[in-house]
């Protein structure tokens, strides 16, 4: 069987989220955590490796609440996202506290990765469809492997992923015959009776629940990872924004690739319905959700 990782970024403070670490909330009817439901789908969907990112701090809880029962099921690395791991020439801007994105949370994995790999959110439920998707195109002849510069991204329908406590960010996805031709982040998309609306202090403006998004569902490869560190350095040294808070994020990243013409990346359709823990409110609706899986017989009690 060819060789495939799940990478599971989990190093986020998730501040949105109240107190408490978001990515160890209890949500399964018997403790289980979301990457507990992420893990099963990925084994399920022929993934044999699971990376995990987190911060050094967590390292001790992770291992007792989770990472010590993944390893008798499947082979687990470890991979810490440190916010001064730069590269050569850099150093931290005195204040930063910020993690530095989902670029850079990649990039800390970089020395565990040796196979094509799918990127995922710890706090995010993807569905069972999404998981088959990506891996079946990162094991075939011409798929991610087959070409450092071809990727491909699991598109969720943003209806599937709204939240009913609050406005959200997604990057809603232009499509061209299969391919992304770019990526928006769009800040403040709210749920509404009729469907969705994007919010800003000049009024609302509907859009339309059928859009895909990306929930930072990527199919990668080790060359890409490569890729990705050049661009962290420029990114660094470009002097945009405020060196405090500024994020290196894969979407954003791999939108400006796209744009110059120097990557592919297939668009995989998904059904499935998206959901994750952004408000501490989500958590219920969460709770509710897995035991309705669990009651149809898509998981074990």
């Amino acid at each position: 069987m060819k060789k495939t990782a799940l990478v599971i970024m989990a190093a986020g403070i998730g501040s949105r989220f109240g107190k408490g670490i978001k990515q160890l909330a209890a949500v399964g009817p018997s403790g289980q955590i979301i990457m507990d439901y992420s893990i099963h789908d990925a084994i399920e969907a022929g993934f044999n490796k699971v990376v995990f990112i987190i911060r050094k701090d967590l390292e001790e809880e992770f291992r007792r609440i989770i990472g010590d029962r993944i390893e008798r099921r499947i082979e687990v690395a470890y991979a810490f996202q440190e916010l001064t791991d730069l590269p050569e020439g850099f150093t931290l801007p005195e204040g930063r506290t910020k993690p530095w994105g989902t670029g850079q949370a990649v990039l800390a994995a970089a020395d565990v990765l040796t196979e094509p790999f799918m990127v995922i959110n710890a706090d995010d439920y993807y569905g069972k469809e999404a998981y088959r998707l990506v891996h079946d195109y990162l094991v075939r002849e011409d798929g991610a492997d087959a070409d450092e510069r071809h990727i491909c991204m699991a598109g969720f329908r943003l209806g599937n992923t709204l939240s009913d406590h609050g406005g959200v960010t997604r990057g809603i996805c232009h499509i061209t015959d299969g391919c992304l031709t770019g990526v928006t982040e769009t800040r403040n998309i709210f749920k509404t009776a009729e469907g969705a609306e994007i919010r800003s202090e000049s009024g609302a403006v509907p859009v339309g629940t059928d859009n895909l998004v990306s929930m930072n569902m990527w199919g990668l490869t080790p060359d890409f990872v490569e890729t990705l560190r050049k661009g962290f350095g420029e990114f660094l040294q470009n002097g945009e924004g405020d060196p405090l808070t500024k994020e290196y994020l894969l979407p954003t990243f791999i939108d400006g690739l796209i744009r110059a013409d120097e990557i592919k990346v297939d668009v995989l359709e998904t059904g499935d319905e998206w959901f994750g823990v952004t408000y501490q409110e989500d958590k219920a609706a969460v709770t509710e959700a897995i035991l309705a899986l669990t009651k149809e017989g898509l998981y074990p009690a």
